[in-house]
């Protein structure tokens, strides 16, 4: 294993162990880190050897940050068809990991976004710490989430999803776990014990992996888990639940801020002020996903969607001046067009849900599935 690779991987006992290693980049994902990790997926789900995959990222801030959004942005500019790839692979790997057959355990140690969310969020065991930082944070640079964010954040109770979806705020632990972004929360300093247990020094101690699989690797994960695992301190989501519910549920962004600035919390009133620094065409175009995500069943739908999203975001100009304004120049004043949510028309939301330029992603429509396989 060279250790200056953007991918590790290693064995440890029955566990195999994936570590994004782009410390400085905060773990963001490029493209031949996604095939590197998917294929070493497809690998280890063969190999009788593996009773479970662990991911997790190297340095101290955190798993991933997102994709490579300075290779997008150049893509992007460009007019090249790299991005449009990136995603293809991407979503594919995010629907493996959601139906990996054997445990799949994340630690969301840290900041975990939007690829980071991709690549830990689908998983069977997914942990966080009081270090985690959870967020799709794409509406702030012109994208909708991704990674089958939109599956996730639909899903999580009233109108939570609505919420971090707009406004692409991290959430704790706690928060995290409410949401159904995580399971089980797991102090920092009790990582490493919980990585040796996985391996086997601890209650897989003994075991015959070759009759370890389905359940049984699954219980026996779910122990080693439950051993370290604790309750995590409180978040604030839960108390803050009566005035998203009620603002949230509005037809449309316009209305969900109207309602956010004159519900009188002020808790409310900053919140519409941090939307209507995000993208308006982003915005409109997210509520829309979400709502439709709601009426799809399965996660590979869900992804279709979100492909044919990014793909016309690439079209768009906020999301160069998005990634412009928060990555590059770094002046975090992005001038978006249009500038105004009531700019933005039906046409204009229409186009994220198009089939895509070069073809759709296809997972969906059943003819990939044989290669993910349901979880048992």
């Amino acid at each position: 294993m060279a250790h200056d690779e953007p991918v590790l991987l290693h064995r440890a006992g029955r566990t195999a162990h994936i570590t994004l290693n782009r410390p400085r980049a905060l773990n963001a994902l490029t493209h031949p880190m996604v095939r590197t990790v998917d294929e070493a997926l497809a690998r280890w789900e063969r190999d009788a050897t593996v009773a479970a995959v662990v991911i997790s990222g190297a340095g101290e801030r955190g798993l991933c940050a997102g994709g490579d959004i300075r290779a997008i942005h150049e893509d992007a500019r460009t007019g090249g068809g790299a991005s449009a790839a990136f995603w293809r692979d991407e979503y594919r790997l995010n629907a493996r990991i959601a139906r990996y057959s054997k445990p799949y355990v994340a630690l969301m140690d840290g900041i975990v976004m939007g690829g980071g969310v991709g690549v830990s969020a689908h998983g069977g065991v997914r942990i966080v710490t009081e270090r985690s930082a959870v967020a799709m944070p794409e509406t702030g640079i012109g994208l909708v989430p991704d990674v089958g964010g939109t599956y996730l954040l639909s899903r999580a109770p009233g109108e939570l999803g609505t919420h971090l979806a707009l406004t692409g705020r991290a959430v704790g632990a706690a928060d995290a776990l409410l949401c159904g972004l995580a399971d089980h929360f797991v102090p920092s300093d009790r990582l490493p014990g919980l990585t040796d247990a996985l391996a086997g020094t601890d209650v897989l101690a003994g075991t015959d992996v070759r009759s370890a699989t389905g359940a049984r690797a699954g219980a026996d994960v779910e122990e080693a888990v439950r051993r370290h695992a604790t309750h995590a301190p409180d978040g604030r989501l839960g108390a803050d639940r009566a005035w998203i519910d009620t603002c949230y549920a509005a037809d449309s962004v316009e209305e969900i801020v109207g309602r956010l600035l004159g519900h009188g919390a002020p808790a409310a009133k900053e919140t519409a002020e941090t939307i209507l620094t995000r993208s308006p065409t982003a915005l409109k175009a997210t509520l829309a996903s979400l709502r439709r995500a709601r009426e799809l069943s399965t996660l590979e739908q869900v992804l279709d969607q979100e492909y044919r999203a990014s793909c016309a975001a690439l079209a768009t100009p906020d999301l160069l001046e998005g990634i412009r304004a928060q990555v590059i120049d770094k002046d975090r004043s992005p001038a978006w067009s249009p500038k105004e949510l009531a700019q933005v028309t039906d046409a204009d939301v229409a186009r994220f849900f198009v089939p895509a330029p070069g073809g759709d992603l296809g997972l969906g429509d059943g003819g990939l599935r044989g290669e993910f396989p349901e979880r048992p």
